[in-house]
């Protein structure tokens, strides 16, 4: 089954929350403004097969993201503009899009494991490509149950300008224990626009809305490389060693990818290079945010070096370089950060401009495998081609909760080959567990 051949769509509905929501309009920040030029989050758990029909397990989800709406009612919203460019998330239970698809002649087996992710998870995503802006007319949220010989997968799509990871996890989580039994939700998220990121500042968009920052036709290889908890410990203790400062496992794993991927493109030594790492600000900020602040409450730190320097210098010194910028990123630097989109209010540039950029993305502290729809925890965590470009990594958890991290690496073709062939990042990796 190729990326060209749709799947059989078996029924698709709208489902609204079962109680009307009281929330009203919801501003957009200055963290989710810049994305309405992002297509929607792509996300979704796959499944062994549950013990009943999947035409029930379809109706009863029906019926449970109909609860967990009430409880996340600006996803069964819509976005709008008020004539003075303001948007906002209009909580008005115009409901959101709920498909049940047919892929049985694939098994779970035949979808996971050390290789290139096959291109029919990107058919396992309602709205592909669909840009966030475009909330103004369509659904925030779409989910889609696909039906597999063996198994099922449950994929998530959401609006970025109204979700980050954060939000959407608690999402899915909330959604996930409902449809198990879970009477009230234990994660119960927090819509106040009561801090700096609301802002009266406005953002100028074309006519019809942005386009996303990058092109989507470029060929690229996507592959989800494994980091077990050794194989991380072992990579840690390499670049703490003589270090007068205790660097995390996540910034010596991205310093491996830095020096990985900059070598792969075989850049000239002066060219610089740029590592971009998502940054949750919710306990940046003073006075911090909730933990459950629904919406976007990320950055975006930027550390850049020359080739020579990251290729000449060592992987501690890489990593130090990454340490610094994200011990950096305290308060001041978040309002800075906002005082500086307020004087030139704009889109994320999402991409790879000069070819030399890696972009890290999601993170393996999010609860990705911490659901169960009422019949056991995902087997694995994939996405769709949303937001993909030559260099954008997604980071996720192990699916065994054993301290793992899986990478999911898109780079262009030649890159991933060479990269394949490194022999200091693949030293790292596990094959034992696929």
């Amino acid at each position: 089954m190729s990326l060209s051949s749709p799947l059989p769509i078996v029924s698709q509905c709208t489902v609204f929350p079962d109680r009307a929501s009281t929330l009203g309009y919801l501003k957009l920040s200055v963290s989710d403004l810049p994305m309405l030029s992002c297509h929607y989050i792509q996300k979704g758990c796959l499944f062994t097969r549950p013990p009943f029909p999947v035409s029930e397990l379809v109706s009863h989800l029906k019926r449970t993201l109909s609860a967990a709406l009430s409880q996340f009612p600006p996803l069964a919203g819509r976005l709008t503009t008020d004539p003075q460019g303001c948007v906002y998330i209009a909580c008005n239970d115009e409901g959101v899009e709920l498909s049940h698809a047919n892929a049985g002649d694939l098994y779970v087996q035949n979808l996971i494991g050390f290789f290139d992710v096959p291109e029919v998870f990107k058919r396992f995503f309602p709205f592909d490509l669909m840009v966030s802006y475009n909330g103004h007319f369509h659904p925030i949220l779409a989910v889609r149950v696909t039906e597999l010989a063996d198994g099922v997968f449950i994929g998530c799509v959401v609006n970025h300008a109204v979700v980050d990871g954060t939000s959407f996890w608690n999402f899915f989580n909330s959604f996930a224990d409902l449809s198990r039994g879970v009477r009230r939700i234990s994660k119960v998220p927090d819509f106040s626009r009561r801090s700096i990121l609301i802002s009266p500042t406005v953002l100028s968009l074309p006519e019809g809305g942005p386009t996303v920052t990058f092109s989507t036709d470029s060929p690229m290889r996507e592959r989800i490389f494994r980091f077990t908890r050794e194989s991380i410990q072992r990579l840690k203790s390499v670049v703490n060693a003589r270090s007068s400062v205790e660097i995390s496992s996540f910034q010596s794993l991205c310093a491996l990818l830095w020096r990985g991927v900059t070598r792969a493109r075989n850049l000239p030594k002066k060219k610089m290079t740029t590592f971009r790492m998502a940054a949750n600000c919710r306990h940046r900020l003073e006075p911090k945010l909730e933990p459950l602040y629904f919406g976007n409450a990320i950055q975006s730190i930027p550390t850049q070096a020359a080739t020579e320097e990251v290729l000449g210098k060592d992987l501690r010194w890489c990593a130090k370089q990454l340490n610094t910028n994200v011990l950096g990123h305290d308060n001041n630097t978040v309002r800075r950060y906002v005082e500086e989109w307020e004087r030139d209010p704009r889109v994320f540039p999402l991409g790879n401009f000069d070819g030399a950029m890696i972009t890290m993305g999601s993170s393996p502290r999010f609860p990705m495998y911490e659901n169960d729809f009422g019949w056991g925890r995902p087997v694995a965590v994939r996405s769709g081609r949303a937001n993909k470009f030559d260099g954008k990594i997604s980071a996720f958890p192990g699916p065994n909760n054993d301290g793992a991290i899986d990478l999911e690496v898109v780079l262009a073709p030649d890159t991933m080959a060479r990269l394949l062939s490194d022999k200091e990042f693949m030293q790292y990796i596990s094959v034992s567990d696929y």
